[in-house]
Formats: C-alpha cells, sequence, structure tokens
C-alpha cells in the first residue's frame, strides 16, 4: 500500500477530456535560438499520434505541470513535471502533485502515458511525487531513478506498482546525452538532469532546493564545460527578496548561463528580475511550455 504521508494529491479538480492532439499542433513552442514569441491562440485539435521507432523525434523539453500557465488549454497547480524527449528513450522528470492533472496535461497535447520509459524524481516533496501513484496506474513499466535517500517504504511502494527502481547517489549517464547530478544538498536531497544537445548542456531542475548556483556547477563538472546554454525548472526563490534574486541572476550570468527559464518555485517577482536581467534570453515557462533543443 501506498504511504499516503509521502503520496500527495493536492485539490481533487474536475477535468473535462478533450480529442487528444499532436505536440506538432500545439504550436507554443520556443524554436530557433529558444526566443519565446507572444501567446498563440488555442491549437486545432487533431487526430491523435502515436510515436513509433521510426519517426525522428526531435530533442525537446514540454512542460506538462506547472503552477504557471502557459498554454491556456492546460490544468495548473503547484508543482513541476516535464516530459524530455528525443534522447533515445522519452523521460518524465518529477510529477507534479496531482495524477489526474499530470495525465490529462499529457494527453492535451499528446502525449500517452506508455510512450514514457524513464521516469526520474528530483526530490521527495509531494508537489513532485504526488502523481506518481496515478502515473504508475496508466504505466508501470518504467524505470524510476531516485535519490538514494528517498524513504524505503516509498521506493517499496514502486516496485510494488509494477516499477523497476535505480537508487541514485552520485552523478552518472542515464541515457546517452542525459545525466543526473547525483544527490545534492544537505537537509533535502535532490537531483538535476543534465542534457547534452546542440546548442550546449541544458539543466533541468525540481526545486533547487541544493542552490540553482551550485547545480549549475555540478553540470559544469558532468559536461567539462564552463557554460551552460539553459536552465529551466524551479529555482526556489519565492519569498527571497528582490537583492536576493537578483545576486542569483547575475551569478548565473557569472557562470556563463546563456538563457533562463524559472518556473514552479521561482515566483513572480523572480521571474520578472530574470526577464530584466536577461533580457531576450529570458523564457517563459508554464504549463504548456516547449523548448525546442534541436537546430
Amino acid at each position: 500500500m501506498f504511504n499516503t504521508a509521502f503520496w500527495h494529491k493536492g485539490s481533487v479538480m474536475r477535468l473535462t477530456m478533450i480529442c487528444m492532439s499532436v505536440v506538432s499542433g500545439l504550436v507554443l513552442g520556443v524554436c530557433g535560438a529558444l526566443g519565446l514569441g507572444p501567446s498563440l491562440p488555442d491549437p486545432p485539435e487533431t487526430s491523435r499520434f502515436v510515436f513509433t521507432a521510426k519517426d525522428v523525434i526531435p530533442s525537446e523539453i514540454i512542460i506538462v505541470y506547472d503552477n504557471n500557465r502557459f498554454n491556456p488549454r492546460l490544468e495548473t497547480q503547484w508543482g513541476f513535471s516535464c516530459v524530455v524527449r528525443g534522447f533515445g528513450k522519452t523521460v518524465l522528470f518529477d510529477t507534479g502533485g496531482d495524477s489526474a492533472i499530470l495525465l490529462g496535461n499529457m494527453r492535451k497535447i499528446g502525449i500517452e502515458p506508455f510512450e514514457v520509459e524513464v521516469l526520474v524524481l528530483s526530490h521527495i516533496h509531494g508537489d513532485h511525487t504526488g502523481g506518481v501513484r496515478g502515473f504508475l496506474e496508466a504505466n508501470s513499466k518504467v524505470d524510476i531513478y531516485t535519490p538514494v535517500s528517498f524513504p524505503e517504504d516509498f521506493k517499496m511502494a514502486l516496485r510494488s506498482a509494477g516499477a523497476r527502481i535505480i537508487e541514485i547517489s552520485g552523478a552518472e549517464e542515464m541515457l546517452p546525452g542525459v545525466h543526473t547530478t547525483g544527490e545534492l544538498g544537505g537537509w533535502i536531497k535532490e537531483q538535476s538532469l543534465v542534457l547534452t544537445t546542440e546548442k550546449g548542456a541544458v539543466v533541468i531542475t525540481g526545486c533547487a532546493h541544493p542552490g540553482i548556483e551550485q547545480i549549475v556547477l555540478k553540470a559544469n563538472q558532468i559536461t567539462g564545460q564552463k557554460s551552460v546554454f539553459l536552465v529551466v525548472g524551479g529555482f526556489h526563490l519565492t519569498g527571497a527578496s528582490e537583492s536576493r534574486i537578483e545576486a542569483v541572476a547575475n551569478g548565473l550570468r557569472r557562470l556563463s548561463v546563456e538563457k533562463a527559464s524559472p518556473c514552479h518555485c521561482s515566483g513572480d517577482i523572480a521571474r520578472r528580475t530574470f526577464e530584466r536581467i536577461f533580457g531576450t534570453n529570458y523564457i517563459e515557462c508554464g504549463a504548456g511550455t516547449i523548448l525546442k533543443l534541436s537546430p
């Protein structure tokens, strides 16, 4: 049985199921050099499309769960999850806090649960793991990468649901071009993803409890590079002073981070501050944002 102490579910929201559409029909991606244009009208609904091994899937990050809205058709709630494609296997990073919202949003943009082969959980908080149970009910044939510090009963529940668990302590390569930073931080242990792309290194964070600058430094160690093309995810700056946020944003610039896309626990003040400091290299991020990483 799942321990409800760890399976936070958030408030239950009634979802109206709509016809599934393909991601190519949802023209809300960040194209070219990842410059973000104005919000576009709702994409047309199209017939279901299932990816096969013969399809060429571009490298991309799709935000499927966030408390900020980008695509007005998607539900929002506190938490974070994204889908990473184009690295051999489809990766789901975190699951948000409510599986109904997670699965509903995925299907609205043409992603079926069975497409996911790898699930990565950044840290134990319910707004990142609360959707796991419902996701595994839809697809339990996944490899789940969890920090080794996760509670044993939590990991046992994942195994009982049919998933294979890979426990992470240090940095390692999960898939070609996809690394975990390994467990970072003190009181709250957290792992982040580091992608190797043709545009440069891309860092995906859940909440960045260890500190976003420390995570970027770890990414540089992993890639052997001294710059990062894009950092996206929660920056853990909600409630921070503007001076503190400015220091973090400028610190990332000194670390040669080219583009920043804060969401989730970053907070509205941080989002606007990063927009001011990064200018055209700031990318608005929320549920429905698609970040194209291929040339």
